[in-house]
């Protein structure tokens, strides 16, 4: 293995009174947590471009930090170096999933030609790497939106060779995630949108974007990739308007073109806010529509309008967030994803295990707080209370369809019908949350 990080062992689990800042305090990754151990519960990934290939450089100011392995004749040469570093990085972690793009581990060539076969010399090399590491990919992806060609979009450019070139590129992606065994494939369409209408024909636009992912989805089934198809919504940033704003606009989006049981849904916790939701108001809507896939984790700064991709650092936001995740069954092939850069002044790399020991604990912590509240079903009981009434038989005839607007009229006339209004028990809810935060034994 590489030395890039010298000064690092393995993180371990030391438990919360230790003051060894380069440990874990609440993962246990061999923790049997509701019948399941919490590296299978939370499936922690390290993704590739905010952790090895981020400089410290932003819109108003050039690189603040030096990656060593950048130090190479060429491109290819660094990239291996980049691997090797990544490797040595994740396994030091402790965690087993990694995320990439595919320029993120691989260079783009002058040439298509080039950039494929440049891609295919990193698999190979990744893949024995990760036999030999025992790291698993929860997810590759294809980089349609840095590149001056995909300016205007890629499934969406009004220049329909641009198009054909994310397709290739695409399914060059999606082949090298399926040869890695990934259990997903990501897209995100950070240009596909607009600028301005005046310049736009929307309707072309999203005809063009179904069909690309109608697309990818035949040749998904055409190689046999078994991983879930997931999308990954922001409203905006880089364009002014992204045609997968939400949860909600991705799924009416996914049932018109009828792939809404071909796609589920990546959501990253920045993007949630920007549109305007809270995290958990995202992923409620995802399980509630049976589209949930998986979860890009970082944060975002209130008094920012942007997407700052900070590490998480509120338990009481994520133990909302896991505990509608166990309610729902966990995850089928997702993960939680490390989506989360540096501050522009942490230039050590040492403060790549800082960031990722702290938000991996503050997950952990989350998931014991949320498996409490299963275990103690006080908030499923307020929740029961509420709707019990639906499981009488006025309810069920209702949402079985044994009822018209004729006859609950004639129902409500010839019963007299005054309903009672039930407290809704808000507050109640919020003490039982706060209490478990508060009261937790670790």
């Amino acid at each position: 293995m590489s030395n890039y990080f010298p000064s690092v062992e393995k993180i371990r689990y030391e438990g919360p009174s230790t003051e060894n800042q380069l440990a874990y305090r609440f993962y246990d990754p061999g923790k049997v947590v509701l019948g399941k151990t919490m590296a299978e519960h939370l499936r922690i990934a390290v993704c590739y471009w905010h952790t090895f290939c981020n400089h410290g450089d932003d819109a108003f100011g050039v690189a603040t930090r030096h990656l060593p392995w950048d130090d190479a004749p060429t491109p290819l040469a660094a990239a291996e170096k980049k691997l090797d570093a990544a490797v040595e990085f994740i396994s030091k972690l402790g965690v087993e999933f990694f995320t990439f793009h595919d320029r993120d581990l691989a260079p783009e060539g002058k040439t298509f030609a080039e950039s494929t076969n440049n891609l295919k010399h990193m698999v190979d090399k990744l893949a024995a790497q990760m036999a030999k590491h025992k790291l698993k990919l929860l997810w590759g992806t294809a980089n349609c939106f840095s590149h001056s060609r995909y300016m205007a979009g890629s499934a969406t450019s009004c220049n329909p060779e641009v198009f054909a070139y994310a397709a290739a590129q695409v399914k060059c992606a999606m082949e090298a995630t399926h040869q890695l065994g990934g259990s997903g494939y990501v897209l995100w369409g950070g240009r596909e949108g607009y600028d301005s209408l005046l310049n736009t024909n929307l309707s072309q636009e999203l005809d063009q974007l179904g069909r690309f992912l109608t697309m990818v989805a035949e040749h998904k089934h055409k190689i046999g990739f078994k991983g879930q198809l997931l999308i990954e919504p922001k409203p905006c940033e880089p364009t002014k308007h992204q045609y997968d704003f939400d949860t909600s606009a991705v799924f009416a989006f996914l049932q018109k073109h009828k792939l809404d049981k071909e796609y589920h849904i990546n959501i990253e916790t920045n993007h949630a806010t920007l549109a305007g939701h809270s995290f958990a108001d995202e992923v409620g809507y995802a399980c509630a529509n049976n589209i949930f896939g998986s979860i890009d984790i970082n944060r975002g700064d209130p008094q920012n309008g942007w997407d700052t991709d900070q590490f998480p650092s509120s338990v009481e936001e994520l133990t909302y967030v896991v505990y509608q995740i166990l309610q729902y069954g966990g995850f089928k092939q997702g993960g939680f994803n490390f989506d989360a850069k540096l501050r522009r002044q942490s230039n050590d790399l040492l403060d790549l295990f800082y960031a990722h020991i702290g938000g991996i604990d503050v997950l952990a912590k989350s998931l014991l707080i949320a498996a409490d509240l299963m275990t103690s079903k006080k908030l499923q009981a307020v929740v029961d209370q509420r709707y019990h009434q639906w499981q009488g038989s006025l309810g069920q005839q209702i949402l079985k369809g044994g009822h018209s607007l004729q006859s609950l009229s004639d129902y409500v006339q010839q019963n007299k019908i005054d309903p009672t209004v039930h407290s809704g028990r808000q507050e109640l809810c919020e003490n039982i949350i706060n209490q478990h935060l508060w009261c937790h034994k670790n």
